[in-house]
């Protein structure tokens, strides 16, 4: 029955009247024989006759307003057999242009120009260059399904000029930073965007209509490009780095050098490798004292796991950090044995990421990844009696095991686009670990389609996992669905879904899932403006209901319901509220730790309150707020809690912005796991409070020198209640077995962590940068829950600190350049 009405939605969805398309702009484009000189000033021979693109509309916040006089924006465009060429006349008064420097993608407080290409005119693959006021550069990759992408990176050229009565761009866009056929007569999608930070208006040159379908379905079109061949696209990152660690007075010195390459293997696939990875300068991950019986993960910081990865995150089967993260492996330990050098982290010994699409919409996606086979050392102490001296002395020996063998991580994806706003995808990732280690494999089937009036929306997953695992010599095989329906046009809208996976659906060795065994379903309905009121730029509110349930047992868990709402003033000030509740009773069956018996912990009637504003961003002091609060309306137990969270920034000029949070947050009587006795499940009563600083600040010299500043400092302290609780079968907890916090370890915590990072970057030429890094990091955990906050800074200062400089220089070398200077010198000897 349910498979019939899917069927039915399905064919409703895509045999629904085509919308009637509105009428698109198209700009013709001439061949130049003489390349403009990218400098901002517009004398080039080649700006004299080339077509203008005008008469920009806003879409952001109003729609359909035509720009103002002394706002006119004109656009021309050339090629050559080298590259895309743009010019664009931005009229402004100068005093009302914005342009803070920043560090590349970056967007900051700056007026931007912004071209969109999409060569395969399908309304769905778009690379996105824009331009700031200030110089700065930006780019991305996107699509409807995953959005912009600013972790993709080309090398192109451009320059600002400002003038009496507005600034100036001019763009240089090798094909070596595009994808396209080789026809020989071409008509690419285009759009161009210009957006005024002053009052946040953002004007396109082909109008958009916000209120249905994605953005890259109201491009307009460029024509006039013939005879044109994608370049040889094979670009060399060879890198240097130099590293300095001082750790607890000990001094390590190590030199690093690698190459990355990215090669256009056909006119439309890329091939990226890093043969020799280097990811000394990723940035520290922000962490925190985590009491939940799920692990704790953090984003990506490694550049070549965040660039050009949309085709992979196809259904969230990847998550990246796998590939070098912790030790798969576990080692059985005796009492009297410890682990010397347990790793945080597997090195990565190469990675490869194969992609792109055709003309007709497939795309095709393949990622590798190696990492290398890891030991510890296992010491172990013996005292025994010397039968010669009758003393007794204590024997130390130790081994070599191995925690992490020689491993491989496969994604491979297909996709079909069609319509210019609809997919249908299929994925599979593998991880194939030598010897006896678990290995995995995970399938997926996922739709995405819509109706061609953009107006209805159905997302469909089916995917499957395979886990081999070795201590019990059998194949476990698990099961996922996610089903949705929408409706995705006007001011009103809704959304019917349902997710399930059962107990032995398990995606964590290359993918991410913090628990399975659910059958959940889920209602929302939102309602927003697209037209301005009197004080109104923006507003929306958006409502929604989850009822939640068991796959294995198929029983009750949870409900909520809740709303939020946010809006921007005309004065730029955004502002936003949230509620949510949880009422009757719950039932946690993952806090218990107790997966294979099904415990359950029960809590009831919680309720929470959010709210939050941040002023205008352009002016020289700017301040975000956030303020909650959380009740639990139970008799039985006293729970309670509040935080805030405050940023003031300090725009001092166009070079120089600092920023300042601060964020404190207070909890009590929370009741969690603490330990087991007995094969009792052991819960206590705590109050957990924690303070977190942090700065960021960036001084930007100009658009190729920068300087970055950032800090953090997180305290936490975990102080339980005396009496600890057993948890009965039931549900509930009791304290007639008289256990107190003397029973168990010392469950209190005080856990503080401090890092800071000063770092400068200096762009010697187009992809080539020079990097200089200083870092030092302190750690400290202990069960001194009492200590305030000066007391536990003072004992995180006595803890050895790390200290890291490194240096790092990469430079970036086009074959094509190389090729002509070869034939050059070929030439005159």
């Amino acid at each position: 029955m349910r498979f019939n009405l899917i069927i039915s939605i399905v064919a409703l969805l895509c045999f629904s009247n085509t919308i009637q398309s509105q009428e698109k702009k198209s700009l013709n484009i001439h061949r130049t024989e003489n390349s403009p000189k990218i400098d901002g000033v517009l004398d080039d021979d080649v700006w004299k006759n080339a077509e203008i693109a005008s008469d920009f509309t806003q879409f952001k916040p109003e729609m359909g307003v035509v720009s103002k006089d002394h706002q006119k924006t004109i656009v021309k465009m050339a090629y050559d057999d080298k590259a895309i060429y743009v010019s664009a006349y931005l009229k402004d008064k100068p005093e009302d242009i914005q342009k803070q420097l920043t560090s590349r993608d970056n967007f900051g407080q700056s007026d931007f120009f912004g071209i969109i290409l999409n060569p395969n005119n399908d309304a769905q693959n778009d690379t996105e260059f824009f331009v700031f006021s200030s110089g700065t550069q930006a780019d991305a990759t996107a699509t409807p399904s995953n959005g912009e992408d600013f972790g993709w990176s080309a090398v192109w050229d451009s320059a600002v000029k400002i003038v009496d009565d507005g600034w100036i761009v001019e763009m240089e866009i090798p094909y070596r930073a595009l994808r396209f056929s080789n026809d020989n007569i071409q008509t690419w999608g285009i759009q161009f965007h210009r957006r005024f930070r002053l009052d946040n208006s953002q004007y396109s040159w082909n109008p958009i209509d916000r209120t249905k379908g994605n953005s890259s379905l109201y491009h307009g079109e460029l024509t006039g490009i013939k005879n044109i061949e994608p370049p040889t696209r094979l670009s060399l990152y060879p890198f240097v780095t130099g590293i300095s660690n001082t750790y607890d007075g000990e001094t390590d010195t190590d030199l690093k050098i690698g190459l990355d390459v990215k090669y256009g293997v056909t006119e439309n696939f890329t091939l990226d490798a890093t043969l020799i990875p280097d990811f000394s300068q990723a940035a520290f991950d922000d962490l925190s004292l985590n009491l939940g019986p799920f692990e704790q993960t953090f984003g990506e910081q490694r550049q070549f796991f965040k660039e050009g990865v949309d085709l992979f995150s196809k259904g969230d089967l990847f998550f990246s950090r796998r590939v070098g993260g912790g030790p798969s492996g576990s080692i059985n330990l005796e009492d009297n044995e410890e682990i010397i050098n347990y790793p945080e982290e597997i090195k990565v010994l190469n990675a490869v990421k194969f992609s792109g699409r055709t003309k007709k919409g497939l795309g095709i996606g393949f990622f590798n990844a190696i990492t290398e086979k890891t030991d510890v050392t296992i010491k172990s102490t013996e005292d025994v009696l010397n039968p010669d001296t009758q003393v007794i002395e204590t024997i130390v020996t130790s081994r070599k095991e191995t925690i992490e063998p020689l491993s491989n991580y496969n994604i491979l994806v297909v996709d079909q686009q069609f319509n210019g706003n609809s997919s249908v995808s299929v994925i599979n990732t593998n991880v194939t670990r030598n010897g006896q280690f678990r290995d995995a494999n995970v399938s997926g089937l996922l739709a995405d389609i819509s109706n061609k009036k953009n107006t209805y929306n159905i997302l469909g997953e089916v995917k499957m996992s395979n886990v081999n695992k070795p201590e019990k010599d059998n194949l476990e095989t698990g099961l996922s669905t996610f089903f949705m329906v929408r409706k995705i046009h006007g001011k009103f809208r809704y959304s019917f879904d349902h997710s399930l996976a059962n107990t032995r659906y398990d995606i964590n060795d290359l993918g991410l899932i913090y628990r399975n065994n659910y059958s959940n379903f889920g209602v929302d309905a939102s309602y927003q403006i697209f037209e301005p009121t009197k004080k109104l730029n923006n507003f929306s509110i958006n409502t929604w209901v989850n009822y939640r349930r068991l796959y294995k047992p198929d029983t009750f868990t949870g409900t909520n319901f809740g709303f939020n709402m946010n809006a921007q003033t005309k004065k730029l000030m955004w502002f936003g509220a949230s509620i949510n509740v949880e009422p009757g009773k719950q039932y946690d069956y993952f806090e218990p730790r107790d997966f294979e018996n099904k415990r359950y912990f029960i809590y009831k009637n919680i309720g929470n309150i959010e709210g939050w504003f941040e002023t205008n961003e352009n002016k020289t002091l700017s301040l975000e707020f956030f303020a909650y609060a959380f009740h639990a309306f139970d008799s039985e137990r006293d729970l309670a809690g509040y935080g805030f969270g405050i940023e003031p920034s300090v725009r001092f000029n166009d070079k120089f912005r600092l920023n300042y949070d601060f964020t404190l947050r207070n909890n009590n009587g929370s009741r969690g796991y603490v330990n087991k006795i007995d094969n009792q499940i052991i819960f206590g009563e705590r109050n957990i409070f924690s303070a977190e600083n942090s700065i960021s600040g960036n001084y930007t010299f100009n658009p190729m020198h920068s300087l970055a500043l950032t800090f953090r400092n997180f305290w936490t302290t975990v102080n339980y209640d005396n009496k600890l609780f057993v948890l009965n079968d039931n549900g509930t907890l009791s304290t007639e077995d008289g256990y107190t916090v003397a029973d168990v370890d010392n469950p209190n915590v005080n856990f503080n962590t401090w890092n800071l990072d000063l770092s400068y970057t200096w762009q010697i030429a187009p992809g080539s940068f020079v990097t200089g890094l200083y870092r030092n990091q302190l750690f400290n955990r202990d069960n001194n829950a009492e200590d305030d906050y000066f007391e536990s800074i003072n004992t995180l200062f006595k803890e050895p600190i790390q200290h890291t400089f490194s240096l790092r220089l990469q430079y970036f070398l086009d074959y094509n350049n190389l090729k002509s200077v070869f034939s050059k010198n070929k030439s005159t000897s």
